[in-house]
């Protein structure tokens, strides 16, 4: 039964973006209810797919019944059954969301919009549960040409932001595509648990690193690590709002997950501590990574732009614990993806919901939001807490672990470096909480008499389809951290290499 439903996590976002178009020229309206429904099956499927990996063990499932090498294989493992619940459940929650975001910004795109957005999804999923690193490229240009599309329909500036991916993103592609070439040329195999087998023989084999460098400077790019992040700002923020909360979260922490996998199982964990010193080079770029992200979101006045350059700092997190190369650091990093993606996610839909009910998301104009908008408010500040580090929130636990790995491996600079972060971080979301909850309320009229009085602030909520996705995530924040340790002892342990 858990082989079906590693298929259908596929099959069924799939072709249900076939149905789109065929619903929207009967009833356009129709189209979110249909997205809506399909993404509970893959969310449903995920979820048993990772209580089988918990119960039994890994396990594969072969297309068509074609066996590997020659056949594409589905793997199922901790860490790639952890991911997919992660992507499934933030698109299922997105997709809700979407709903008066896609009404209000692009009522003519509905149909269009909503294929792409399962086309995404599909292509996201795929690239977690391939075992084959072709078929993990294939996946990876569906969801890249979907994203393009999605994001070249958002406000003024998108479709030069949009032609910046596309140059940039393709030639991440082609460097991935040009380490699967050399693989395949030294092994004659494209499935990761075969070239596993194959490729220690041939650690030292000129073919064999330059394929390395290839897949290690082609995800790098993809994850938007600096300094190749420089697609990522003007794509994110201008992406429309939907948009922007599903590739936010997602996009770069499913490449940090390839990241993991290709270094991790293609490759073993010494293979890039001791043949190919890669994880040195890695670190340092994620210590700039976290100063440039943080200063450069310290210039911000525009919120959503002020996320984005977060986002570049959050992959330095991430790739921090994954340099550090020992049980800690990758627990940080594997646990990192998911608190992340869950805060982000928030974060993202807050924004969405703000600009939505109020038409701006320059910081200063969100004066008194509090008392407008007091729930959606509520859940900025609780994430916003769980970025800076605060427990319970589910961003403290990770950064522990990424400090505790730091120092286990003697990397002292990264350790501080992610000690500034917080820092950082305290700074940049105190000066939105400050405008929203502390800034003293502006004199609207006076009276004959010269005493002043103040316009009377009015509740206005975000509508239930984008507000209860909010809440929920940030619910999710809390509860993420305060089972944070059982999500470790259950999944994310048996996720980092048994080397380890």
């Amino acid at each position: 039964m858990a082989d079906q439903f590693a298929a259908l996590i596929i099959v069924v976002p799939l072709i249900a973006s076939i149905f789109v178009p065929v619903i929207g020229w009967w009833k356009k309206r129709l189209c979110y209810p249909w997205v809506v429904a399909v993404l509970v099956i893959p969310l449903i499927s995920s979820l048993s797919v990772l209580n089988t990996v918990m119960t039994t063990g890994k396990f594969s499932y072969r297309l068509g019944g074609w066996a590997p090498p020659w056949g594409i294989e589905y793997m199922l493992d901790h860490l790639s059954a952890f991911v997919l619940v992660i992507v499934s459940s933030i698109s299922l929650i997105v997709a809700i969301y979407s709903k008066k975001s896609v009404e209000d910004n692009l009522p003519e795109k509905t149909v269009p919009f909503y294929t792409l957005f399962l086309l995404l999804v599909t292509g996201l999923m795929g690239i977690v549960i391939t075992g084959d690193v072709f078929n993990l490229f294939v996946f990876l240009e569906i969801s890249a040409l979907s994203c393009y599309a999605l994001i070249a329909i958002g406000e003024e500036g998108a479709p030069m932001a949009t032609f910046n991916y596309i140059i940039i993103g393709t030639i991440g592609a082609c460097f991935y595509l040009l380490g699967i070439g050399y693989l395949y040329i030294a092994t004659g195999s494209l499935n990761m648990a075969d070239l596993a087998n194959i490729l220690p023989d041939l650690y030292h084999s000129k073919v064999i690193l330059v394929a390395f460098a290839f897949f290690t400077v082609g995800l790098a790019i993809k994850a938007g690590l600096f300094p190749m992040h420089v697609w990522l700002p003007d794509a994110y923020c201008a992406a429309p709002s939907a948009v922007s909360a599903l590739i936010a979260p997602l996009m770069t922490k499913v490449a940090a997950y390839v990241m993991i996998r290709i270094m991790f199982t293609v490759f073993q964990p010494h293979f890039s501590v001791e043949i190919v010193p890669v994880f040195v080079i890695l670190g340092w770029l994620s210590v700039f990574a976290i100063f440039w992200g943080g200063i450069k979101a310290l210039a911000q006045t525009d919120l959503k732009r002020m996320l984005v350059y977060i986002v570049v700092a959050e992959v330095g997190y991430i790739v921090i614990g994954v340099s550090v190369a020992n049980r800690m650091g990758l627990t940080g990093a594997i646990l990192h993806i998911m608190n992340d993606a869950v805060m982000m996610a928030c974060l993202f839909l807050v924004v969405g919901a703000v600009l939505y009910k109020t038409g701006t998301r320059d910081i200063h104009q969100l004066r008194h939001l509090n008392k407008k908008m007091p729930f959606t408010m509520a859940a900025f500040t609780i994430t916003a807490l769980s970025m800076v580090g605060i427990p319970p929130a589910c961003g403290f636990f990770s950064k522990w672990y990424l400090i505790l790995g730091t120092i286990e491996a003697g990397q002292w600079v990264w350790a501080a470096a992610l000690l500034c972060s917080s820092l950082i971080n305290a700074v940049l979301f105190f000066r939105v909480i400050e405008c929203a909850y502390l800034k003293p309320m502006e004199p609207a009229y006076a009276h004959n008499g010269g005493e002043t009085t103040h316009e009377e602030i009015q509740r206005d909520e975000a509508p239930l389809t984008m507000l209860v996705p909010i809440v929920i995530m940030a619910a999710g924040v809390i509860l993420l951290g305060i089972f944070s340790g059982k999500i470790i002892s259950s999944v994310i342990q048996f996720a980092v290499p048994a080397s380890f």
